[in-house]
């Protein structure tokens, strides 16, 4: 059992699987955090970001103006932006027969695995996973459509040049793969791979293992997945919570008694407490909006917004904030907002209780109904004549490279009454900021991160007690920026094998039974021997067929009878005869009573000598040898048939025979 890593990012993992005949990948994220290293995508024409000067080495050997820009002390790749793709060389990705998807955010790169690799296999989702995974790629796709890039920069790439440039950008990994955003073709053509699955069914892959998904508490239909033969069990869990929020709780039993649990997607955000969090971002958002300020919120059009929307529907009262516009712009928002009320099964008890009320699952759709919260698909169109400030905006993409987020920097960045307010952990504050610099406005980084800290974790180790536990080498070793801080990753008894991206790990388990079926006409024929009190043995010849991972033992077929011949033989042909087989031993030879027994025989020179695996016994007299061994005895005489078949039988009489 292999386990190949092709991502390096612990939260956006992606792994593949080799297990019992199958090749299982799980999960393929889709690393965004390169989108940091390029310039804004503005929606309007910017002529701050136009008039930015472009890069050349000092000593002007390199000039890369066309491609590379300088604002504030930081190089930026003026072009498309692009994402760092899983690793494609490892292994044959037409060979994956299956994809196993845990939650929406853990799909993105699905793409461009499925298209132009040869994929023939099948992806395993939740429904609310493909429907809100499909808006988020909606929306990726819309964001880059909207503002293309006439020219592609791939002269910074060389390797020679790369080392020459100033970071971050130098020491950006792997930008030989980095790829521009597939396009809505391929969105469809990947999700018509997509079966649908719900939690706890059980799903054959071809009759060599089964999969589950089981509910993970992270995010609406995320799941961890339980991959098991007859006799080995595999848990994967990525991007879990033991939070009651909206989703419904995580399944934890399920997940005891594994040969090899792989832990991936733990919280990025592990000494912030959500809770603080959410508290700092509505009093932060108050402050603001008493002081006739805007507040921009870039997030993502699912997920914790909706966690966002709810606590301020709380607040806005208290706080005396009942007139303040609050914006949702998304080219998707419209679509997130419906399928978080539609989805009651796949939301916590308190939730789906709700439903039959009948009132809408989040309260979300009262603010809708009062006018509090408007969506728009983009600041075009009817957005620009109903906009009033000071008012909240909620919009994508939180790396603020692209989306409508890009026109509000511009626009409020000026002013010091503005305040940005970061919710979503995936990217740095600081790097986001860094193409907009200098910038008045606030900045506040309430990161917000619902998955399962290291204690928590820790604590469910503990519970369901994995044989053996499998997790990205950045949890095995405190943070870079806080390396006295033990509590900050995984000590564990065993210790944990860690990967890194491109490495292939040799699962420690091997596999040692397999079970077969007996057809009922065999088991019918078996005559079974007891050769210890509850213990019964019975031989038995048979033919063994393996089709699809199934085994089977058959009757042998008998030999079918001669058909009769028109010329008379002279001599009638016998069948062959069918031998019995001859019958199995079992038990030991004493080696005290076997001694007797010679003796009483009238062998009475006899030397001992003791062994690794048991006795000699050398009959001098007879010049003659019997190894005594746990699972077998030799007799050594020279051409004394009568003496060793005298010897035989005395040792036959210890032995019981099936």
């Amino acid at each position: 059992m292999k386990l190949y890593c092709l991502s390096g990012h612990p939260t956006l993992p992606c792994n593949v699987l080799k297990f019992k005949s199958t090749t299982i990948m799980l999960d393929c994220g889709l690393d965004t955090t390169s989108v940091l290293q390029f310039l804004p995508l503005p929606l309007v024409h910017s002529p701050r970001l136009s008039k930015l000067p472009g890069w050349v080495s000092k000593d002007g050997t390199i000039n890369l103006e066309k491609e590379l820009k300088e604002c504030a002390g930081r190089v930026f790749v003026d072009s498309q932006p692009e994402f760092c793709l899983p690793e494609k060389e490892l292994l044959d990705l037409s060979t994956i027969d299956v994809i196993l998807i845990s939650n929406y955010h853990c799909m993105m790169a699905l793409p461009y695995i499925t298209e132009h690799t040869g994929f023939t296999g099948t992806v395993y989702a939740t429904e609310p996973t493909l429907q809100i995974g499909r808006l988020l790629m909606e929306e990726l796709v819309n964001f880059m459509e909207r503002v293309p890039k006439a020219q592609s920069a791939t002269c910074w790439k060389y390797k020679e040049i790369q080392r020459l440039l100033p970071g971050p950008l130098k020491d950006a990994v792997e930008v030989s793969t980095w790829k521009r955003c597939y396009s809505m073709q391929d969105v469809n053509s990947a999700l018509s791979k997509v079966q649908l699955v719900g939690y706890s069914q059980k799903v054959e892959l071809f009759g060599a293992v089964q999969v589950t998904p089981l509910s993970s508490g992270y995010s609406l239909g995320s799941s961890n997945w339980i991959i098991q033969s007859h006799y080995e069990k595999v848990s994967y869990v990525s991007g879990s919570s033991l939070l009651t929020t909206h989703p419904q709780p995580m399944d934890q039993s399920s997940l005891k008694n594994s040969d090899v649990l792989i832990l991936t997607g733990l919280t990025q955000m592990p000494t912030a407490n959500p809770d603080g969090m959410l508290g700092d971002f509505c009093s932060n958002l108050a402050m603001t909006i008493r002081a006739g300020g805007n507040v921009l919120v870039p997030c993502y059009s699912s997920g914790v917004i909706y966690d966002l929307l709810e606590c301020l529907y709380q607040f806005i009262e208290n706080a005396n904030l009942g007139s303040t516009p609050f914006y949702f712009i998304s080219p998707v928002a419209n679509s997130s907002l419906e399928f978080s009320q539609i989805f009651a099964e796949w939301l916590c008890h308190n939730k789906q209780s709700k439903v039959y009320l009948p009132e809408p699952p989040f309260p979300h759709a009262e603010l809708i109904q009062t006018n509090k919260l408007k969506h728009y698909p983009s600041i075009h169109g009817d957005f620009s004549s109903e906009f009033r400030q000071p008012c909240v905006v909620f919009t994508g993409h939180p790396s603020l490279r692209f989306g409508d987020v890009v026109h509000f920097m511009e626009l409020w960045g000026k002013s010091s009454l503005n305040t940005i307010i970061f919710t979503e952990p995936d990217f740095s504050y600081l790097d986001a900021l860094a193409p907009y610099q200098p910038l008045a406005m606030k900045c506040v980084y309430c990161p917000i991160d619902t998955r399962l800290n290291f204690h928590q974790v820790s604590k469910l180790l503990k519970e369901v007690q994995p044989l053996h536990v499998v997790c990205p080498e950045q949890y095995t070793q405190p943070p870079p920026a806080q390396s006295h801080r033990s509590d900050l990753m995984l000590e564990l008894q065993p210790p944990p094998m860690p990967y890194r991206r491109c490495s292939v790990l040799g699962l420690p388990f091997r596999r040692r039974w397999e079970r077969i079926q007996l057809l009922p006409e065999l088991a019918k024929s078996l005559v079974p021997s007891e050769i210890k009190p509850g213990i019964s043995v019975a031989t038995v010849s048979a033919v063994l067929q393996s089709k699809d991972n199934k085994h089977t033992l058959q009757p042998v077929p008998k030999p079918p009878p001669l058909p009769p011949s028109k010329k008379r033989k002279r001599v009638v042909e016998e069948p062959p005869e069918v031998l019995a087989p001859k019958p199995l031993l079992s038990g030991a030879v004493p080696l005290e009573a076997f001694l007797a027994m010679l003796h009483k025989h009238g062998i009475t020179e006899v030397k001992v000598e003791e062994t690794a695996d048991g006795h000699i016994l050398h009959l001098q007299a007879e010049d003659t040898l019997i190894q005594l061994e746990e699972d077998g005895t030799h007799i050594v005489c020279d051409d004394n048939e009568p003496l060793r078949t005298a010897l035989r039988d005395l040792v036959l009489r210890f032995l019981m025979k099936l």
